[in-house]
Formats: structure tokens, C-alpha cells, sequence
């Protein structure tokens, strides 16, 4: 049997969508079949021009040993684009794109291959029809960055080996990472490739606190661009892909927000009434000072947005039987089984074709 196969068969405590997961198995087809495309390609998209004055003319050398070079820093600048790389299978079975948004200091990595190597949601959903759109946002990756401080206003942050072990819920909360693997601390039956950690820190980028709007409205030109649209989303993105939701409501099929962390304006939530909504999280949330309440403010804004009339489904994962997931549930050693219960809840929604 694959290991895309079956989803566990204990539903009972579900929110929202035992019995619609109960309902049938979840299969996909085997890792190793080809994927076949029909093209792939990618694309800057956003972002604006602007003007820098005032700075010093510097010489630099740019290579060792070389030619000293004139730099003048004053002129015009493209700056706050994102960049978009884009797969279309042969045979398309969703019914609209599907564009992946990462959360904050990480890139579209993120969906890529895991950090043990296995294969990622991208490659899951591909197999499975999807036309993915997957995207490195304003300041990260391949999307560039732009000059402190004229133009981004704060400076970057970092995070340190440790941070994302202790906050992400990979491992049990402050204080339980060390630098010798034996001695870091995992809750049990934790899902995360720990032994490939090491790979997972290498994805991380630094992020700015000042450029959400910037951010916003580079996901609003790619919504403009690509959609009607399905938008699967990670943590920090699920501020932006509400708000550009409730921005643009006729070109959002239906939104999948993976443990947000952020929500929407919830003066707004009528602008949500017609999308349908799948909210998923993982295990251990009371381990991080942060997530219980980051937790309580997506149930809550659900709330509203049901209150208004809309749907909103919400999966806690341990109460259908799908247990240890960190905040990086795409990563972890089930990511599959994961990516399987969205799959089977879009179908559920008419969304696969």
C-alpha cells in the first residue's frame, strides 16, 4: 500500500469534518511515477520604483585583487517585487491554481522537498492536478531585498540555530534545543525529521517587521494576475491571504490556511461569506508561550467569518488521529497523510476535477 494510501479511522473528535473524512479513503498516486508537465516557468511580479538621493559616490572593489569600481548608490530602484515559480501539470485536475504562500523567514522552500529529502506539498499536489504557483514574497529569497534604511524602514531579523527548534514546536518549548543531538529534547512521537534539523535552519532568511503592506500588495498583483485561485497558506502568511481575500473575494475559490499565524480584518468578515475555508493545525500547541493564543485568535476570527453566514472548517490534527505535528507540518515525516486531508476536503468543496 502507498503511503499516500489511507488516513487513520479515528475521526470521532474531529472539528468540523469527521464525517466528510470518514467518508472514503484519501489515495494518490505512487512517489516514484513521473510528473508530467505541461510547462513551467516563473515570474517577478509587483513591486515599484523609487528614487534614492543624497548618498555618497564610493569606490569598491568587487573581486579580489580587481579593478577598483565607481558606485554611485543615487538613482532609481525597483524594489518590493515577488517572485513566482509556477508548475501546470499535463493532466489538470484542479479546478483552479493553486498558489502556496510561505510563512515569515522562510521562503518557497518550504513546500519543496523536505529537509530529510522526502518529497514536499509541491510534488503532492502536482501529482494530484494541481496547477501550483509557488512564491518566495516581498524580501525573501529570490525575490531580492532593498536598501536600509531608505527603503525597508526596520532592520532584518534574524534567528539564531535554536529559535525555530524551540518556537516551531519541533521540540518541547524554550529551552530544549542544544547544539549535541543527543541532548535536544522532542515531545514524543514527534513527526519532524529531526535528524535532518541541521538542513531545515539552512532554509531560513532573515525578515523585516516593516513591509507587510508591501508584501499585501505583491500577493494582490499575483491574485490579479493568476485567479480565480485556490490560496494554501503558512503561518505568517495568514494575515495576507485573508486580507487579499477579503480585498478580492470573486477571485478566491476557496482558502487553505495552514496554521496561521495571523488572521484577517474582522471588520470585514463578510467579505469571507462566499469562500470556503479550511483551517488546519498540528500537535503540541501548549508547548510555545505564543501558540495557544495565536491558536485561540484562528478559531476566533472562524467564528465571526460563521457568524456572517460563511464556512469555515477547522482540523485540529490529534482529534482526528493524526498526531505530533510541529508548526512545520508540511515537513514532517507525515506530510503526506497531511496534504491528503486538504486534498480530500477540496474535492469535498467541488474543487477537483
Amino acid at each position: 500500500m502507498s503511503r499516500y494510501s489511507k488516513l487513520p479511522a479515528a475521526f470521532a473528535g474531529a472539528i468540523g469534518l469527521a464525517a466528510a473524512l470518514t467518508a472514503a479513503p484519501i489515495t494518490a498516486s505512487a512517489d516514484d511515477a513521473p510528473i508530467t508537465l505541461k510547462t513551467m516557468g516563473s515570474f517577478h511580479i509587483g513591486g515599484r520604483l523609487v528614487e534614492i538621493s543624497g548618498r555618497p559616490v564610493k569606490e569598491i572593489v568587487l573581486n579580489a585583487g580587481g579593478v577598483p569600481a565607481r558606485i554611485d548608490p543615487n538613482g532609481r530602484y525597483q524594489v518590493e517585487q515577488m517572485y513566482v515559480q509556477y508548475f501546470i501539470p499535463q493532466n489538470e485536475r484542479g479546478a483552479a491554481p493553486l498558489l502556496m504562500w510561505h510563512g515569515g523567514g522562510l521562503t518557497g522552500v518550504t513546500y519543496e522537498s523536505t529537509p530529510d529529502g522526502r518529497e514536499g506539498w509541491l510534488n503532492y499536489f502536482l501529482r494530484a492536478g494541481w496547477a501550483v504557483y509557488n512564491s518566495a514574497a516581498v524580501e525573501r529569497g529570490r525575490a531580492g531585498c532593498a536598501q536600509y534604511p531608505d527603503i525597508f524602514t526596520t532592520e532584518p531579523v534574524f534567528l539564531p540555530v535554536a529559535n525555530p527548534f524551540e518556537r516551531f514546536r519541533i521540540g518541547m518549548g524554550a529551552g530544549s534545543y542544544a547544539d549535541d543531538p543527543d541532548k535536544r529534547r522532542v515531545p514524543e512521537g514527534a513527526q519532524f525529521p529531526v535528524e535532518a534539523y541541521g538542513n531545515f535552519v539552512k532554509q531560513i532568511v532573515p525578515r523585516w517587521t516593516s513591509t507587510d503592506a508591501a508584501i499585501t500588495a505583491a500577493y494582490l498583483a499575483e491574485v490579479d494576475k493568476v485567479c480565480p485561485c485556490v490560496i494554501l497558506f503558512h503561518s505568517q502568511a495568514g494575515q495576507f491571504a485573508f486580507n487579499v481575500a477579503q480585498a478580492r473575494p470573486d477571485k478566491i475559490k476557496a482558502l487553505v490556511a495552514v496554521e496561521p499565524a495571523a488572521v484577517g480584518d474582522p471588520a470585514k468578515v463578510d467579505a469571507l461569506k462566499g469562500i470556503p475555508i479550511l483551517i488546519v493545525y498540528g500537535d503540541y500547541i501548549p508547548l510555545d508561550s505564543r501558540w495557544p493564543k495565536m491558536h485561540q485568535n484562528g478559531v476566533d476570527f472562524a467564528d465571526k467569518i460563521k457568524a456572517a453566514g460563511g464556512s469555515v472548517d477547522i482540523v485540529e490534527l490529534p482529534k482526528i488521529g493524526i498526531r505530533g505535528n510541529s508548526h512545520m507540518l508540511m515537513m514532517d515525516k507525515n506530510n503526506l497523510e497531511v496534504a491528503a486531508v486538504i486534498q480530500k476536503w477540496l474535492a469535498d468543496k467541488g474543487l477537483v476535477r
